[in-house]
């Protein structure tokens, strides 16, 4: 395993798969099926090599495993490689939802099929870089590279608003990362190097990291996305495809929070202590408010998307809290959340590809003909409101835990967001699922065809199976939070020890 570049074969291999797409002639329904065919066993041999990582990896070695180095500029920007326990999970995560975003648009994408497989599996390279790139100048490139694949997966293949919707995103996203590259380059003029693992050790002075912490922020906090910079979100869910607002909210969301935990906490302890209560203020704010805007929401996917912020609010409240519990917590949400906000936009997907419609208004009474979709989708919208037993539970309890003991208000005011998401979930579930199927055009819609059952079960085992045994998740981070935690406390104690040899002295 240490002799084999296993980072770079997973990372690189869909890449492999685009050369064969590329390969295909012709343009008709054969081409078509072999393309989608090629997509599919492309991504699955990703996620089996995937696997041959999380079983090579030490759950009790908290530093980076697996490192692949090549010096690219004369010691400037260097390509290394690496997981930890942190970024291990994201790297799962990612290959496992990709094989689902490929059979979720087997039959939904007709037009352009192969450049759209072609954009998915550029964006699988692309994620999967962002989790495991240990330099600074490659993580931004993954990083800010993957918005063209989705700004072109929502404004080609999107729905009416398409465009608007794309480059709102595109917008968005890009402008924060700009205040990023700033500060990646002031890094590397103090440090003199863009090395992450030698920048961890690198102290950078008490101003300094304010003005790189906020410059992080403004990335990463789009990229959540916190309130008040979450409004392209909504927009770019409704217009997105199927499998495109899968891996926006499994994947792409959880940029944000990986850039919390890989660079502001560890690099800027500080400055991130003196910031928390602002991130508390607007986590809870998220936590509240886009719960209330979901309540509201006549759009399927909308409210679901305006869950999606609102879960997201718990994931920067137990990050910042820098305890056991909250950190653990925030990760566990962040995979939790990928996994069932990821099968509930399955799930609109598929009735959006029997009636083309997102509206709640247009559904009632699925389970008299949809019993197996009923079932699916309680336990997918049980999941999101936080029910114990579900995976849900787990990261919500762990993130009000922490911040419970850091902060009884903050844990108080978010603990509301758990009552408003049964509130929005339960409405949901209720006039799209029961009631009486009065409706003609619902009178011969069909359930769950095997290609849906075979997106739709796996989920359902793994959010059941975390809820009641969340352990295989908890254990790889284990070691990984500890360290960040105590290097974190040991960077405050260092400070507050600085600060009181000078009042002394004075």
């Amino acid at each position: 395993m240490i002799d084999w570049p296993i980072l770079t074969t997973t990372t690189f291999l869909p890449l492999a798969g685009v050369l064969a797409i590329l390969l295909v002639p012709g343009d008709d329904e054969g081409a078509k099926r072999n393309i989608r065919m090629v997509a599919l066993v492309t991504t699955l041999f990703t996620f089996v090599l995937s696997l041959f990582i999380w079983g090579a990896f030490d759950y009790d070695n908290p530093g980076f495993q697996m490192v692949e180095s090549r010096d690219w500029l004369s010691g400037t920007i260097t390509y290394k490689m690496g997981v930890d326990g942190i970024s291990m999970l994201f790297v799962i995560l990612t290959t496992f939802l990709m094989p689902f975003c490929i059979l979720a648009s087997w039959e939904s994408v007709q037009k352009r099929v192969k450049e759209y497989m072609i954009a998915f599996l550029i964006l699988e390279t692309l994620m999967i870089g962002v989790f495991c790139a240990l330099d600074l100048v490659v993580f931004y490139v993954f990083f800010e590279a993957g918005l063209l694949p989705m700004f072109l997966i929502i404004g080609v293949w999107g729905g009416k608003r398409r465009v608007y919707a794309s480059y709102k995103f595109f917008l968005y996203t890009l402008l924060g990362s700009v205040l990023m590259l700033i500060a990646v380059m002031a890094m590397y003029w103090e440090a003199g190097t863009t090395d992450i693992t030698v920048l961890l050790r690198h102290p950078f002075g008490e101003s300094m990291q304010t003005w790189l912490w906020l410059a992080f922020f403004a990335s990463f906090a789009v990229k959540m996305p916190m309130w008040p910079v979450h409004t392209w979100l909504p927009d770019a869910h409704v217009e997105a495809p199927t499998a495109g607002s899968v891996i926006l909210a499994g994947i792409l969301l959880k940029m944000g929070g990986y850039g919390f935990l890989r660079f502001s906490l560890p690099m800027f302890p500080l400055a991130s202590d003196m910031f928390a209560p602002l991130v508390f203020t607007l986590s809870v704010v998220a936590i509240v408010y886009t719960s209330l805007v979901a309540l509201a929401q006549e759009d399927i996917k909308k409210l679901i998307a305006y869950s999606s912020v609102a879960h997201m609010g718990y994931v920067t409240m137990g990050i910042f809290t820098m305890t056991p519990q909250g950190v653990q917590g925030g990760l566990f949400q962040m995979l939790s959340h990928g996994i069932v906000s990821g099968a509930l936009f399955l799930c609109v997907g598929v009735i959006y590809d029997r009636m083309h419609t997102r509206e709640i208004s247009a559904y009632g009474g699925l389970v008299n003909r949809m019993p197996f979709y009923a079932v699916a989708f309680l336990i997918f919208t049980m999941a999101n409101v936080g029910l114990p037993g579900t995976s849900g539970f787990v990261g919500e309890f762990l993130t009000l835990m922490g911040a419970f003991e850091v902060n009884t208000w903050v844990a108080l005011i978010a603990t509301t967001g758990v009552i408003l998401s049964a509130a929005y979930a339960l409405f949901l579930y209720r006039r799209v699922v029961f009631g009486a199927l009065d409706k003609e055009s619902l009178k011969s819609i069909t359930d769950l065809s095997f290609r849906e059952q075979a997106i739709l079960v796996p989920m359902i085992v793994l959010t059941v199976l975390f809820g009641f045994y969340p352990a295989p998740i908890l254990d790889v981070t284990q070691a990984s939070v500890d360290a960040l935690i105590t290097n974190y406390q040991a960077a405050l104690d260092a400070a507050g020890q600085v600060q009181h040899a000078a009042a002394t002295a004075h």
